[in-house]
């Protein structure tokens, strides 16, 4: 219903879940197919607040090496939300088949060949995810790219990769040879809204983590925001001011440690407050949350999610 909202009438919708507890594996992907079968979506979902395995999941950040060969030294990625994304993988892949055969994603491997036909076979496949999600769909993406029994099928069909809110997934050497791919490098697009924290973790003292593609940063504008808050709680009116997205150079580095999360937290607090909404914060939990994520990139005059 909502991506019909967006603009992909009549699209199919296929949700892959896996959930065991004692593993730490809570993995949720949504393949979303266009009407003509020719464009679809891979979306991961991100950490559920409610949801104790998603944490776990989040702080299993132990290092592992993946299982196939990418750039020299010792790359490694983070143990929890690399075990995360292989737990679908297979069925995500699967799924993905079926598109590229001009079936529909809804059909499963259980139900066999030749139902639900679409007019053209997968040309085109972008990946996105918020925060875990969003760690996951870069996972994929690196998998699609250099793991040779997925690059054979699906290299020339991804288009690009979207993630907001994410956190980092590997070390200085994974980022470099990600770096080395030009796909990866360009065509992975990191959003950051603001002082989301989740895009400084895992945090210096949990090991060397590193950012890899392209990073844009919303910048809310503070200073006219406290005026506003200040004519608004003072019984007067002022016209709300919208920042901008704009591409940084570096990419966001680690947080300290311990602090960040007490800063995070201590700006979510100060966010409940009129006068104090809209000070400087280094780190803040609420700038994370997706709702800002949507309602910055959406265009002024486009109908949002909610058919507004």
């Amino acid at each position: 219903m909502i991506m019909a909202r967006l603009g992909l009438e009549d699209n199919q919708c296929r949700m892959i879940q896996l959930s065991v507890d004692a593993l730490f594996l809570r993995s949720t992907a949504f393949v979303i197919q266009s009407r003509s079968g020719k464009v679809a979506i891979l979306c991961y979902r991100g950490t559920e607040p409610l949801n104790l395995i998603n944490w776990m999941v989040n702080l299993d950040l132990e290092p592992e090496r993946i299982a196939y060969q990418i750039g020299d030294g010792c790359p490694t990625v983070h143990g929890g939300f690399y075990r995360n994304t292989r737990a679908t993988r297979y069925e995500v892949m699967s799924t993905l088949r079926h598109a590229c055969d001009r079936r529909s994603v809804r059909v499963s491997s259980s139900d066999g060949a030749g139902l639900s036909m679409m007019e053209g076979g997968l040309e085109a496949l972008y990946i996105t995810g918020h925060s875990l999600g969003g760690a996951m769909a870069g996972l994929m993406a690196v998998m699609m790219r250099h793991e040779r029994k997925y690059r054979e099928v699906f290299a020339d069909r991804l288009r690009a990769v979207y993630t907001f809110g994410q956190p980092m997934i590997g070390n200085p050497d994974f980022a470099e040879a990600c770096q080395n791919d030009e796909f990866l490098r360009e065509k992975v697009i990191r959003y950051v809204y603001d002082n989301d924290m989740v895009p400084h973790l895992p945090p210096a003292v949990s090991g060397p983590f590193q950012h890899f593609g392209r990073e844009y940063q919303y910048r809310a504008p503070r200073f006219r925001n406290a005026l506003t808050d200040l004519f608004e709680y003072l019984g007067r009116t002022s016209q709300p001011t919208r920042g901008k997205w704009e591409e940084n150079v570096h990419p966001t580095s680690q947080a300290s440690g311990l602090p960040t999360i007490l800063l995070a937290n201590l700006a979510f607090v100060a966010g409940k407050f009129q006068l104090a909404r809209s000070l400087p914060a280094v780190y803040s939990v609420e700038d994370h949350f997706p709702q800002h994520y949507i309602s910055s990139l959406i265009p002024c005059g486009v109908q949002n999610e909610f058919g507004d």
